[in-house]
């Protein structure tokens, strides 16, 4: 297993794009990786940080990132740039990730604060670690999320089938994994296997 060690000091870009349902378990590893010693630089897509449903209010899941991780969310594309010039991160996890942040980073768009953290982070060849949340990861998708297991850089938290009967081609990330896999990533390894049945 990774040394989470390595984690201590670490400044982890910790970027939420919009699976409302697994905010809660995001939410955990964000305060389990302070915990572990790591600074956290928060980012939301602007749909992560500006809708409400009935997995939380926008004004409460940005007020509870922000008090997790000590620092002010980033949600907006110019908050964004400076990421990768300025230094502000050594690896950056993006949880949850849909699959349309997904297609936009496997085709180069940079439209939202969450991809515009990512491409600016990048910019340097640091890791990038995915915690994939999509019902249809093994079919639209699947195309999107087979280019980004390819590029270089890419990690993925390790997922799994959550519904295999009412949602056959959902994946999700085993989120309590993350900094196991944000801990490999930094050694340029990926945790496997990296689909669970």
């Amino acid at each position: 297993m990774p040394d989470l060690d390595s984690l201590k000091g670490k400044r982890i870009g910790f970027v939420m794009t919009g699976s409302f349902c697994t905010f809660d378990r995001c939410f955990r590893q964000v305060q389990r990786l302070r915990e572990l010693g790591a600074e956290i630089v928060p980012v939301m897509s602007e749909n992560a940080a500006g809708l409400s449903t009935r997995f939380g209010s926008d004004v409460e899941n940005l007020r509870r990132l922000e008090e997790l991780s000590e620092n002010s969310v980033i949600t907006s594309i110019d908050g964004a740039e400076p990421i990768g010039p300025k230094d502000m991160t050594d690896i950056m996890i993006v949880a949850p990730c849909t699959s349309n942040t997904a297609a936009k980073l496997a085709n180069g768009i940079t439209d939202t604060a969450a991809t515009m953290a990512v491409k600016s982070h990048l910019r340097s060849g640091k890791p990038v670690v995915l915690a994939i949340a999509s019902n249809d990861s093994l079919l639209g998708s699947a195309k999107n999320i087979g280019e980004l297991f390819n590029r270089k850089n890419y990690y993925f938290v390790p997922m799994l089938q959550d519904d295999i009967e009412k949602k056959p081609a959902s994946l999700v990330a085993q989120f309590e994994m993350i900094p196991e896999a944000a801990a490999a990533a930094l050694d340029g390894i990926q945790l496997r296997p990296i689909i669970y049945d």
